[in-house]
């Protein structure tokens, strides 16, 4: 499992011209899935990212966690994050997860954040999706579980 976090001041993702999500300052969330993925990992995953010390205090320094700056979140579906670059030109998805399960931990993680009392938006499983933000730093962190 992989995730990309960044750290937005707003963010949006529209399927077919129209917003199915929007959050203003908050994390940006790409989450893939692969094959063996499991719960437990979402989990971890998740957790880390709640616990994350990426925004800043208020002497400038990354010292605070999404929780303690009340920061919403926007979680899309990515399943190019678990593409294999290394052989051709190419991307290979045989590492991604079947959808199915993909779909079923992706749906886990919106309900795991809005558990801890986040503001959760979200894309549109398997559409294809146009997501605009503004990345405030610009933060962006690489996860994998």
């Amino acid at each position: 499992m992989k995730a990309v976090i960044q750290r937005v001041k707003d963010a949006q993702v529209s399927v077919d011209g129209k917003v199915v999500g929007k959050i203003g300052f908050g994390l940006l969330i790409y989450l893939g899935v692969q094959k063996g993925d499991s719960l437990e990992k979402l989990q971890w995953l998740c957790t880390k990212i709640m616990k994350l010390r990426i925004f800043s205090d208020d002497k400038g320094k990354m010292n605070l966690s999404p929780k303690e700056v009340a920061a919403s979140m926007l979680v899309v579906s990515q399943f190019t994050l678990v593409a294999n670059l290394s052989k051709g030109n190419r991307p290979s998805y045989d590492e991604a997860a079947d959808p199915k399960d993909a779909d079923l931990l992706y749906q886990k993680s919106l309900e795991l954040f809005r558990s801890e009392g986040f503001f959760v938006q979200s894309g549109t499983f398997g559409a294809h999706m146009e997501v605009t933000y503004t990345n405030d730093g610009p933060v962006t962190f690489m996860l994998q579980s």
